[in-house]
């Protein structure tokens, strides 16, 4: 089966299960996208990836493909394989020393983990015309958009961030990293990007 490489497009509350979040993942050079529902946990990993942010100490992925680089195994490809009932499952191709591995793994890990090593996701053509969208305006270059990571299931921000100068932020950015609060780190990511950009 011939394999079609997707790249992460947006990451956004899901409209259909207000807990979780829609990783969409779009056709490289082609209309097609996938829209994968995963956790609130899971896209936070993904887009703390994306966004290149970390912490003091290793989460659960950084943790895994820290452990798989000291054995000396790296990540060659994520392929959604299959889809049943609506849940979509996914393979880790792994690589040590020439001999390929594949892993079972629940998409969600699979493409916090795909983030992480900066490496192809694949799936099949079976599974895009079963499950995938195709969006009007063809040939239109989306932007990655983060929508809504760091807002809880009630969808507040908690205290108002304009009220702090780009220094005062910047420091409290450092502090809720070295607490491990991702969430308010990325409200205060936000905010900082929200000023840069004006």
């Amino acid at each position: 089966m011939d394999k079609i490489e997707l790249r992460v497009m947006a990451i956004s509350r899901s409209v259909t299960q207000s807990l979780n979040y829609a990783v969409v993942l779009g056709e490289l050079n082609g209309p097609r996208r996938l829209p994968v529902i995963i956790g609130s946990t899971e896209a936070q990993a993904i887009a703390i990836a994306i966004e290149g942010m970390s912490g003091p100490r290793p989460m659960t992925h950084d943790l895994f493909k820290n452990t798989l680089e000291t054995l000396r195994t790296d990540l060659r490809e994520v392929i959604i394989s299959d889809i049943k009932e609506g849940i979509f499952f996914a393979r880790l191709v792994l690589d040590r020393d020439g001999e390929i591995i594949e892993v079972d793994s629940r998409t969600s890990d699979a493409l916090a983990l795909a983030t992480r090593f900066d490496c192809p996701i694949y799936t099949y053509e079976l599974i895009l015309q079963n499950a995938g969208i195709v969006l009007e305006g063809e040939g239109e270059e989306e932007d990655l958009q983060m929508q809504d990571i760091s807002e809880g299931p009630g969808g507040s921000r908690g205290d108002n961030l304009s009220s702090y100068t780009v220094g005062e932020l910047n420091t409290m950015l450092e502090d809720v990293l070295s607490e491990e609060n991702y969430e308010r780190a990325a409200q205060i990511r936000d905010e900082i990007k929200q000023r840069k950009a004006s």
